[in-house]
């Protein structure tokens, strides 16, 4: 406003009132929006577009945000029944958002129906691959019968649609070969890397079908890489492949295969050359990535590691060639023979994966790709000792992951590693057995885990290994209750305490070995302990109780009459009053003995809790509330206190 020195005080306070006025207005519009940010925009398409840029939590936000404006409340609607097998715009944006996130449970809230694309996201979240192989299997046969309805094309022989697919490929055509892709994922991650090179060579074999398709590429090499497959090329198609945010898909298992090429026939520069093009590719891939996007970082972190240890190789394989780690070197072949190393040479590389082994936590999709790559830098540098005991290693990891199928590729490949007859006398054979028994379990097959194990009690004479023979039987013939609980003791876990505490090393295997057997002896008489109580306070044994006084009272009764009895009567009453007394006197056996492995259950039981305690401290938490918990619930039983005090001594 422009004062003029005129001007009264009227016309000022006016336009203050307008002011006011248009202030007012102004905040009863705002408010009156629906948009959160005040902005006219498609909160879905804002949604998707943060998927691709890696801000997960940013798309779940957006989502939110619509299902709030669509339903008028934060739900995600009823469920789709409908025959259609897309999933709706918004369910398939919070899915893509949630499997790159670490929330394993949120995806079960999101999937309300049973179409196949849902249930292949539930079964590749949940690890389960096999089942994953059928229903993308599913899908494709889906895809191939809608074009033969449509008449959207040609055929092939193999059942895919004859059309060449030009670099700009669209997100339809993407979307098309997408079950093709899962197929291959699928049958890479159960270990049938035959038939994945078989079905490769079938896609490839129609030209144009997949050959601009960066991730059918990247699928390829890794598929190259992990069989050993040294002789596998594409053509280069860098040109093609997406820029920015979308650099993460790059070139990283064909620098690798190039790579561990050129460290096994000792081709510098292009080992250089590729090594240096690969670590620049990760490190701007992370400089790019979402702060969001955290698991793809730990999956790049995990990439360089690789490349670190292949690095390291190089050096071990080829060090008398001299050569220093030049960003450009020359051109050469290098002439030495390759090194095998020692190993003192591999202490670093196996320290460094012991540390990675420990760090992932059975993170599978992070340790499983290292697990792979470092089998093969083992075979290309000829360490059969050291291929063995991965091996063995692997099986165990995958095993406890629940990579139940590539844990027993791993023990298929071992057993083909023991070529000479000294090689199944060793201990590398016989744990690779015992891994296998440990596999048949997880695979639900009990009863052959243990006749396994049984077999190998008997025939691996090793004291060392012995005490988890012993225990795993034990551990399993209680679980499966396919034994007597006397033979189980006796036969299995007391000889494996015996022969834990026989070994008298202090290293950290053989304390924890120690307490793993203490610990389960305990816990099994714990529970024997716990049945017998239960039995002793069970209504059927109050009846046997109370059936046993009445003989007693009747018995009493009956030597009463024998006194005054008549000649003829008394042979009778003696007769009756044989087999009450022998009826009873099998009763108070009965009665005793069970009291009396009560008991010895009881003391058995402490004593392994004690020795457990004493020993290491796995189990501390378990057995110290366990024995707080008998300590309070018999606290009138000497023996009891006096275990406790001793305990607490000691």
């Amino acid at each position: 406003y422009v004062k003029h020195s005129g001007s009264s005080a009227k016309p000022r306070s006016t336009s203050a009132k307008a002011r006011d006025v248009v202030a007012t207005s102004n905040a009863t519009m705002t408010t009156s929006w629906d948009k959160v940010y005040w902005l006219s925009v498609d909160y879905l398409r804002v949604a998707k577009s943060a998927v691709i840029c890696g801000s997960y939590f940013t798309s779940v936000m957006y989502v939110e945000h619509w299902c709030e404006e669509h339903y008028k409340s934060l739900t995600l609607g009823s469920p789709d029944f409908s025959h259609l097998e897309t999933l709706p715009r918004h369910i398939e944006i919070l899915v893509s958002a949630v499997t790159q996130i670490n929330e394993p449970d949120s995806l079960y809230g999101i999937i309300q129906s049973h179409k196949l694309s849902s249930q292949i996201v539930t079964l590749e979240h949940e690890g389960n691959w096999s089942k994953a192989l059928e229903y993308y299997e599913l899908q494709v046969r889906s895809d191939v019968m809608l074009q033969m309805d449509g008449n959207s094309g040609a055929l092939s022989p193999h059942g895919l649609p004859s059309v060449h697919l030009s670099p700009s490929t669209s997100e339809n055509e993407m979307m098309q070969r997408k079950p093709y892709k899962g197929l291959m994922r699928s049958l890479q991650q159960v270990g049938c890397m035959h038939v994945l090179d078989m079905y490769c060579k079938g896609l490839t074999s129609w030209k144009g079908q997949f050959q601009h398709d960066p991730e059918f590429t990247k699928l390829q090499y890794e598929a190259a890489w992990r069989t050993g497959n040294w002789d596998f090329s594409l053509p280069y198609l860098g040109a093609n492949f997406p820029s920015g945010q979308n650099i993460k898909s790059g070139h990283f298992h064909e620098n690798l295969h190039s790579c561990l090429t050129a460290l096994r026939e000792g081709d510098s520069e292009e080992f250089y050359r590729k090594l240096k093009h690969s670590k620049q590719e990760l490190v701007l891939s992370v400089a790019c990535a979402s702060e969001e996007s955290t698991e793809y970082i730990y999956s790049a972190i995990v990439k360089l590691q690789i490349l670190c240890h292949l690095g390291v190789a190089w050096d071990i394989r080829w060090k008398s060639s001299g050569e220093s780690i030049n960003i450009y070197p020359e051109k050469q072949k290098i002439v030495s023979e390759p090194v095998i190393p020692t190993v003192g040479q591999l202490s670093w590389l196996n320290t460094e994966w012991s540390s990675i082994l420990k760090r992932t936590q059975l993170h599978m999709n992070l340790l499983e790709p290292f697990m792979a790559f470092r089998r093969v830098l083992l075979q290309i540098l000829s360490c059969k000792d050291f291929t063995m005991q991965h091996l063995l290693e692997s099986a165990s990891t995958l095993r406890k992951g629940f990579r139940l199928s590539q844990a027993a590729a791993a023990l298929h490949e071992l057993k083909f590693l023991y070529t000479g007859p000294g090689d199944q006398c060793s201990t590398v054979y016989w744990l690779g057995r015992l891994e296998e028994a440990k596999l048949l379990r997880a695979q639900g097959q009990h009863e052959m885990a243990i006749n396994l194990a049984k077999y190998i009690s008997e025939n691996y004479e090793s004291n060392e290994e012995a005490p988890d023979v012993y225990r795993l039987v034990g551990k399993w013939l209680a679980e499966s209750r396919s034994s007597n609980s006397r033979i189980i003791l006796e036969n299995y876990l007391k000889p494996a305490v015996s022969f834990s505490e026989d070994q008298r090393t202090t290293d950290k295997k053989s304390i924890e070995r120690q307490c793993q057997t203490h610990f389960h002896l305990a816990h099994y008489a714990d529970a024997l302990f716990k049945s017998y109580e239960e039995r002793l306070a069970s209504n059927e044994w109050q009846a046997a109780m109370r059936l046993r006084k009445h003989k007693t009272i009747e018995l009493e009764a009956l030597i009463k009459r024998l006194k005054s009895s008549t000649k003829g009567e008394k042979t009778d009453y003696s007769i009756k009053i044989q087999e009450l007394q022998k009826q009873l006197a099998m009763d108070r056996e009965e009665a005793q003995k069970l009291l009396d492995d009560r008991d010895n259950f009881l003391g058995l039981a402490l004593e392994g809790y004690k020795r457990c305690l004493v020993i290491g401290d796995k189990y501390d938490v378990r057995v110290v509330f366990r024995l707080v918990s008998l300590w309070f619930s018999l606290s009138s039983r000497q023996n009891v206190i006096k275990n406790m005090v001793d305990t607490i001594d000691e």
